[in-house]
C-alpha cells in the first residue's frame, strides 16, 4: 500500500528531520532513481536524460555498485548526483539498529554523498534521528508507483503530471520491475514539463 503524494501529517511530523521537496519559487523539478544501477534499465534512464538536458538524483544500492562499477561511474561522469540507498536494501524494521547502519555505512565505501534514502521509505525514529546527524534524509513529494506492476503506464505517467509542481521531489525506479511504466512516465513526465518551461535539477546542493 502506497500513496502517491506525501501525507501531510508525516511532513507535518518530520519536517525537521527529511526532505519532502525543495523549497523554490522558480520552475524546477527534482527527479530520483532507486534501486540502481542496472544494466538493462540505468542506461535507459541517463539517454533520456541527456536529450531533455536533464540532471537527477540517483539513490544507488552499494551491492549493484560493486557488480557495476562502470555504469556507476557513467552516472557521476554524465553530472548526476549520487544517494546512499543502503548496501543491499534492507529494511529497517527487520534488523537491528547497529545491523542497519553497518549497512548503510559499507554503501558509503562507494557513494561519498550525504543524501541518504531508506528502501521502501522505511524507516524506525531512532535510526532517523541517528543518521540525521550524518546524512540528508530525503523523502518525497511525488511517488510514481512504476513498481506497481497492477497499475498502466498511463495511470503511472499520470500520477506525475497531475501531482508534481515546483520544487517536487518525484521518485522512479531504474529497475527491472520498474521498467515498462517508469520509461513510459519518465519520457512523458520530460517532455510535459519541458513544454511548460520547467527545468530538472539533482540534489546536488545537498550532497
Amino acid at each position: 500500500m502506497y500513496t502517491v503524494k506525501s501525507p501531510y501529517l508525516l511532513r507535518k511530523l518530520f519536517k525537521s528531520l527529511i526532505y519532502w521537496n525543495v523549497k523554490t519559487t522558480e520552475k524546477n523539478l527534482f527527479l530520483s532513481f532507486d534501486d540502481g544501477p542496472i544494466p538493462e534499465v540505468t542506461p535507459k534512464v541517463l539517454a533520456l536524460l541527456k536529450e531533455y538536458n536533464a540532471k537527477a538524483t540517483f539513490f544507488m544500492v552499494g551491492e549493484n555498485i560493486d557488480k557495476h562499477p562502470n555504469l556507476f561511474q557513467e552516472v557521476q561522469d554524465a553530472g548526476h548526483a549520487i544517494g546512499n540507498h543502503t548496501y543491499n536494501h534492507i529494511k529497517s524494521w527487520k534488523c537491528s539498529n547497529k545491523e542497519y547502519y553497518e549497512n548503510i555505512e559499507k554503501a558509503a565505501k562507494n557513494i561519498e554523498s550525504k543524501l541518504f534514502r531508506p528502501p521502501h521509505g522505511q524507516i524506525k525514529l531512532i535510526q532517523l534521528k541517528q543518521l540525521s546527524k550524518k546524512f540528508n534524509i530525503i523523502f518525497w513529494s511525488v511517488l510514481s508507483g512504476d513498481f506497481d506492476i497492477g497499475i498502466s503506464q498511463e495511470q503511472c505517467k499520470n500520477n506525475v503530471l497531475k501531482n508534481a509542481k515546483n520544487g517536487s521531489i518525484i521518485v522512479f525506479h531504474d529497475s527491472l520491475k520498474a521498467e515498462k511504466n517508469m520509461l513510459y512516465a519518465l519520457e512523458n513526465t520530460l517532455q510535459h514539463f519541458s513544454n511548460l518551461g520547467y527545468s530538472f535539477k539533482s540534489l546536488e546542493h545537498l550532497a
